[in-house]
């Protein structure tokens, strides 16, 4: 009995709908103005609904909307009995008080509408939460419920050129005056920031490579980068965990060498930058999510909650193809992966910060011995159309074959190249950069001398990450203990 009464009272306004029904008949300028941002389920009532399904088809088939042809298509489907009958079809139109008011109707049912909406999510935000046994996923749902609401509510307008172009006008008039005013959050590596311009709101990136290139080294180093800047980072590690990317950061920062560090062989003078590096990464606002099963939405809902309380300007998911889909639906997994390309581009447009997210490329490019092109993204072509900007790691120097090309000089060793193969608001090109492996470090490399370098502001100038003072050392036999971590 409670139930009915919760369908019986829902938000409605039999008024309303009648008239804004009753003005859709009568006038045709009100349907081109109101039809495509109508629904069914706008309408409470259920002949309300035949109504206007028939209304829609008549539009979409460039037909006239009247009191004739709606009753004739209604007749032909069927569902003339459930729309009312003729006599309730023509009394739509008489009750109307007048058709001067069809926006006040308009809003009406529109608000009732996503009232209901609101109401139906809660019930099946109760309904989740009482079988529930992972209240992390149930809280995911909820706010998956309440953004699917609330994006319905979305109208985007459409705006007529006139009223766009002062303000495009004046942002090239400001940029003419000061060229750096719109550039975006700067990566650390001067050729990529000359190509992209830095990293824009609402970019959703790709960076792909294959196993053991370099790609979460490299990523995790424009992190660093950023955040040492600062900016704020989230970081998703699907494969590796908290501590491992950490020791990473402490590694690449610090400039020490990595086999030294994890088996606890380090100098002196290594462990004093190591306590530098952790000082600087300490007061980073980097923000570490290692769960190894994640899906979009949820990527989406730690972010919305990670902006709300620190703000957010920068994200990196490490890797698409450990991701998982809550759509089960998906046939294989190719569209499970288009599924998961889509809303990692929703997921950069709504919280409006660019996303790095890294890919596996095919066997394709080991097997055949070249750079890497688009159609070597693993799994889904989806990835290379939702993204803004894709970039491939090259490294020409790896593998058996290479160590005659680095011999005779036609192959840089250590040097990989960054190809940027997709830009959807630029140019495309590539960039040299060198992989400092012992320390988990790409580096740029100096334009006029050829030599690797920290990144300097000018993009000429080395800018070591960590500065030891002359004279600093520890005093006792194991540096740690001197330190105060």
């Amino acid at each position: 009995m409670a139930d009915k009464n919760v369908i019986r009272d829902m938000p409605h306004s039999l008024e309303a709908e009648r008239s804004l029904l009753g003005c859709l008949m009568i006038d045709p300028k009100i349907q081109v103005e109101l039809g495509g941002f109508l629904e069914e389920e706008d309408f409470f009532t259920e002949s309300h609904k035949y109504i206007f399904a028939a209304m829609t088809e008549l539009l979409r088939a460039n037909k006239t909307v009247d009191i004739v042809t709606l009753t004739d298509l209604l007749e032909k489907q069927g569902n003339l009995r459930n729309a009312g009958d003729i006599g309730y079809i023509t009394e739509l139109t008489n009750v109307m008080p007048s058709s001067a008011q069809y926006r006040t109707y308009y809003d009406i049912v529109k608000r009732d509408a996503m009232l209901r909406k609101l109401i139906a999510g809660s019930a099946e935000i109760i309904e989740e939460c009482r079988k529930s046994t992972d209240e992390k996923n149930s809280l995911a749902v909820a706010e998956k419920i309440i953004y699917d609401v609330s994006d319905t509510a979305d109208t985007s307008e459409v705006y007529k050129i006139s009223s766009v172009l002062p303000a495009v006008m004046t942002r090239l008039d400001e940029l003419t005056k000061d060229k750096s005013k719109f550039h975006g959050i700067k990566t650390g590596y001067f050729g990529l920031d000359r190509i992209l311009n830095g990293f824009h709101g609402s970019d959703l990136m790709i960076l792909a490579a294959r196993p053991a290139v370099g790609k979460t080294s490299l990523a995790m180093n424009i992190v660093e980068n950023i955040a040492l800047k600062g900016y704020s980072c989230a970081v998703f590690s699907l494969e590796m965990s908290k501590e491992q990317l950490v020791q990473r950061m402490l590694c690449s920062v610090a400039g020490v060498n990595m086999e030294n560090m994890v088996k606890g062989k380090m100098q002196k003078s290594e462990w004093l930058k190591v306590a530098k590096a952790r000082e600087m990464l300490n007061n980073a606002a980097i923000y570490i999510d290692e769960s190894s099963m994640i899906s979009p939405e949820e990527i989406l809902s730690k972010c919305r909650r990670i902006k709300r309380k620190y703000g957010l300007d920068f994200v990196m998911i490490d890797y698409i193809q450990l991701m998982e889909s809550k759509n089960k639906r998906e046939e294989n997994r190719q569209q499970e992966i288009s599924t998961i390309s889509r809303k990692l581009k929703i997921l950069a447009k709504e919280i409006n910060v660019p996303v790095l997210a890294l890919s596996q490329l095919s066997r394709a490019v080991e097997s055949e011995k070249r750079r890497p092109q688009l159609s070597d993204l693993r799994e889904s072509g989806a990835i290379e159309q939702d993204a803004d900007i894709v970039m491939f790691i090259h490294r020409p120097d790896m593998g058996k074959a290479a160590e005659k090309d680095i011999a005779a000089g036609k192959v840089q060793k250590n040097v990989a190249e960054l190809i940027i193969s997709k830009h959807r608001n630029g140019a495309t090109g590539l960039v040299k950069l060198y992989f400092k492996g012992e320390c988990t470090k790409f580096l740029n490399i100096n334009e006029d001398t050829g030599e690797p370098e920290s990144y300097g502001e000018d993009g000429k100038k080395a800018a070591p990450s960590v500065e030891i003072e002359k004279g600093a050392e520890v005093p006792s036999e194991n540096p740690s203990e001197d330190l105060d971590f």
